[in-house]
């Protein structure tokens, strides 16, 4: 193509800029609500097995909160909700000697750390399983038994639509005039505020953590006619608020949650009081006023640990990566990349390591004449840049580009920790939004002849960003046109075909002055193209790289 030709395209097409990740947050999807529904329990057994009893710190503030319902004359018999590894339980049966705890959870890893704790007997704790939405609570205890029920930090794991089938399996054990302790999350807290600003949200105060786990947020409305709604009328009702800070991460967090005390009234006995008892000197209270003989509730703890309640707020932590090891050519590399429990609430794609990467990694590895000597630039290389890394020890410079900057920053990491001079002085990133006239100069003033080798692994998932992909290659491709086939400037695209098909991709390319020299498909008729890559994977086995059967390669050069 001549110049003349070449600035009608460009004429035609000017370059796009598209912003792959969208920059509101839509919530959660209903494939992802459902599952997230259906496999709760998985989930807080993940959330366990990780934690053990780490997370919640052991809650010996309960009798200084609530002496008065555990204290007394006879034995007071216990009913601990979501016990989790007995963070509530143990404190209980050490402050209070005649009170006997029963103890579950719908996680069996929570069940198995409360009986393997060493305070642990069964003549002062029975530890069962029991999902309070469907199991019924009278198969384990028997009813109207229960003095006083905890329920800490535990209904907000419900989805609010079953909140009243856990009250209504409580009230079937709870003794007339039996008591629920009650303190979770309040509408507000800085968890909540983070979460509403990424595709977190389920429903209305109700969003999916990282690893799965759900937390619903309780306003003083809500709470209160949701229990009363099931004959729990509320004896006290607060709202907490606390700063919780820490020194080694700089973070000052503001929590909030909702405290109270209800009632299982008595029907026959019954006379409705007309309000609440609040606590008085919180940060904030409802328009409700304390009786006179409310004593002050000081010094709120809260529960979680000061590191864990870091990533209870959304922070990132290292332990949110994993570490893939990858040999190729004889080097190893380690590559950290979101941990797979993350990745389901992540709308970042480049913090994964995808399998077209892994192939052409291979390919590269086993190849190295593909990028010899050239200027090679890898589009949309996220966080893993294995192609890059591989490529860099017999190219003459290798720029590894992506758009989103968490990506680029775990590159980084990845890029420090696995080469060593003189690779990692030629390996360069770099920001690149396609179609970012800024970004696209800074990359054009990096090489100004352009890149010879052009590389793209699963770029072609999203129909909006087709065209700005392939205009932006068509700006950082080389123009030289002299050398010999295998050897002509090229843009490779390795893909698994999701969203977009070929055709379009096609379209897209030939649009931009791109021809589709050849193409490979894995589970193609003798599994080879017919002439340049299949000379790529001649007498090698390159099963191991190739986890799927739909894996594609596409090799372009410019008309």
């Amino acid at each position: 193509m001549d110049s003349n030709a070449q600035n009608n395209v460009e004429e035609q097409q000017p370059a796009q800029r598209i912003q792959i990740y969208p920059p509101i947050a839509t919530g959660v999807s209903p494939f992802w609500r459902d599952k997230y529904e259906r496999d709760a329990k998985k989930y807080w057994d993940q959330f366990y097995r990780r934690h053990q009893d780490r997370f919640f710190k052991d809650r010996h503030y309960l009798d200084k909160e609530w002496d008065q319902y555990f204290s007394g004359s006879g034995r007071k018999v216990i009913l601990e909700v979501g016990c989790g590894a007995g963070n509530a339980v143990f404190p209980l049966i050490a402050t209070y000697p005649d009170v006997f705890v029963h103890a579950c959870d719908f996680s069996q890893r929570a069940v198995n750390l409360v009986k393997a704790h060493k305070d642990f007997t069964e003549t002062r704790v029975s530890a069962f399983v029991c999902d309070l939405t469907i199991d019924d609570l009278c198969k384990q205890i028997s009813p109207a038994s229960i003095d006083v029920v905890t329920m800490i930090f535990v209904l907000s794991a419900v989805s609010p639509e079953k909140m009243p089938l856990v009250l209504q399996n409580i009230k079937k054990v709870l003794k007339p005039n039996g008591y629920v302790l009650f303190r979770d999350y309040a509408v507000g807290d800085l968890a909540q505020e983070r979460f509403s600003s990424k595709d977190q949200k389920i429903s209305e105060n109700f969003y999916v953590r990282g690893d799965g786990t759900r937390a619903f947020y309780f306003s003083n409305e809500f709470l209160t006619s949701l229990f009363k709604e099931q004959g729990l009328e509320a004896e006290e009702l607060g709202l907490c608020c606390k700063q919780v800070e820490n020194r080694a991460r700089e973070l000052v967090m503001n929590r909030r949650w909702v405290q109270a005390v209800f009632r299982f009234l008595d029907s026959v006995n019954y006379s409705p009081c007309s309000e609440a008892l609040t606590k008085d000197d919180l940060c904030y209270q409802e328009n409700v006023q304390p009786k006179a003989n409310a004593e002050p509730a000081k010094d709120f703890v809260v529960d979680m640990s000061e590191g864990m309640a870091v990533e209870m707020f959304g922070v990132p932590t290292t332990n949110d990566n994993e570490v893939i090891k990858i040999e190729l050519g004889g080097c190893d590399f380690k590559i950290k990349v979101l941990s797979k429990e993350y990745q389901h609430t992540c709308k970042s794609t480049g913090l994964m390591l995808w399998e077209s990467a892994r192939l052409m990694a291979a390919i590269l590895s086993r190849n190295p004449n593909i990028v010899a000597g050239r200027r090679v630039l890898e589009l949309g290389c996220g966080c893993g840049g294995i192609c890059s890394m591989v490529a860099v020890r017999s190219a003459s410079i290798v720029v590894a580009t992506d758009g989103d900057r968490k990506a680029l920053e775990l590159l980084a990491q990845n890029i420090t920790s696995n080469l060593r001079p003189p690779f990692l002085t030629k390996l360069i990133t770099k920001r690149l939004e396609w179609g970012n006239r800024d970004d696209i100069e800074a990359i054009k003033a990096m090489s100004n002849e352009g890149f010879e080798a052009i590389i793209g692994t699963d770029v072609t998932y999203i129909p909006e960003a087709i065209l700005p992909l392939f205009s932006t290659a068509r700006e950082l491709i080389s123009s030289n046109r002299s050398a010999e086939k295998d050897q002509a400037p090229a843009l490779i695209l390795c893909h698994i075909f999701r969203r977009v098909d070929e055709p379009s991709i096609l379209s897209a390319a030939s649009q931009f002055g791109f021809r589709l020299v050849d193409k490979w498909a894995k589970g193609s008729p003798a599994d080879q193209s017919q002439s340049l890559i299949s000379s790529w994977f001649s007498g090698n086995s390159f099963n191991e790289h190739i986890p799927s059967s739909a894996l594609n390669i596409m090799y372009f050069q410019i008309d």
